[in-house]
């Protein structure tokens, strides 16, 4: 009789899959010991949801949405067996990120990578718990870069990861890896079959995250404009070097953007000594420091350049 083969190890396994199932075999080993199952009651609901490790005593990653009615927090579930309670240390529902604390000292974080190297067609991997089904894991390819997703506070996340790998209920706030198992971004959404969202995982992300985990907020300054990117005249793109500004659409009364006289068809080519070509750039300078300083703005009006002053306002959840 023939001697029953010991379990090939993953290693071994690996010769005998394609490229593809490698690269998602060896993703999923990495990283499903580093994204939790949470369980949580939303009033009289109860309500799930997924999270990523991202420091070994006890901070986990997840979305703001998934978290929105427990402020008592939860349980998380891991795939060693493990159950451990948690608190929400902060939540932003302008990014959709939230940062929860469990009872923990050696848990094993995922690497955070950077969504700005992203390409359209590049594989990546999802890891959660969908439907309540523990470490499952979906793979797929980006299928486009730089969408918008509203979130519950009004505010647009600019620069959303889509993808084709499949996401259900209870994916959100886990996560999104590429080749190298690094997560790139945090499943957020559902927006059709095949369709999935992912708020991004880069600089601006992990600023958040750090003022989410010492403060239990991040704080952002605002104007009070509504507007988009405009290609500047061809004289003003050649002695400032750039091609676009952005053009004012609204002015909201009472705001910081009213007070300084700005207008709508104003081109705002340079904020605090910064260029801005697009309002993603606005929304990078936006940050806490600027609030209640007095901010230089250079926009183009009916052929003139000018300068005015401006002093933004602290954006409220």
């Amino acid at each position: 009789m023939q001697a029953l083969h010991e379990p090939q190890t993953l290693a071994e396994d690996g010769e005998l899959l394609d490229a593809y199932s490698s690269t998602v075999t060896r993703v999923a080993a990495e990283l499903l010991g580093s994204v939790a199952s949470l369980q949580l009651r939303n009033g009289r609901r109860a309500g799930g949801g997924s999270a990523v490790i991202v420091t070994p005593d006890g901070f986990l990653l997840t979305s703001a949405h998934v978290v929105a009615r427990s402020a008592d927090g939860g349980r998380a579930s891991f795939v060693d067996g493990r159950e451990l309670g948690f608190e929400v240390v902060g939540s932003d529902t302008h990014s959709d990120l939230a940062v929860l604390r469990a009872e923990a000292q050696d848990l094993v974080p995922a690497e955070l990578g950077d969504a700005e190297r992203l390409r359209v067609g590049q594989l990546v991997v999802a890891i959660g718990n969908p439907n309540g089904f523990a470490g499952s894991v979906t793979a797929g390819v980006i299928s486009a870069l730089g969408r918008s997703l509203p979130t519950q506070s009004g505010r647009v996340v600019d620069n959303v990861i889509q993808t084709d790998a499949a996401l259900n209920p209870g994916n959100s706030g886990g996560a999104l890896a590429d080749g190298n198992g690094d997560v790139v971004g945090i499943n957020t959404a559902v927006a059709g079959v095949g369709l999935g969202l992912a708020v991004p995982v880069n600089a601006a992300t992990r600023q958040i995250v750090g003022a989410l985990m010492t403060d239990g907020r991040f704080r952002r300054a605002y104007l009070g404009i509504a507007g988009g990117t405009r290609p500047l005249p061809p004289r003003l793109a050649r002695r400032l070097d750039r091609e676009a500004g952005v053009e004012i659409v609204q002015v909201v009364e009472g705001t910081p953007a009213a007070a300084a006289g700005l207008r709508p068809e104003d081109l705002i080519v340079e904020l605090d000594g910064t260029p801005v070509a697009g309002v993603l750039d606005i929304q990078r300078l936006m940050v806490g420091e600027r609030i209640g300083a007095k901010v230089p703005v250079r926009v183009l009006r009916e052929g003139r350049e000018l300068e005015l002053e401006l002093v933004p306002a602290e954006l409220g959840d």
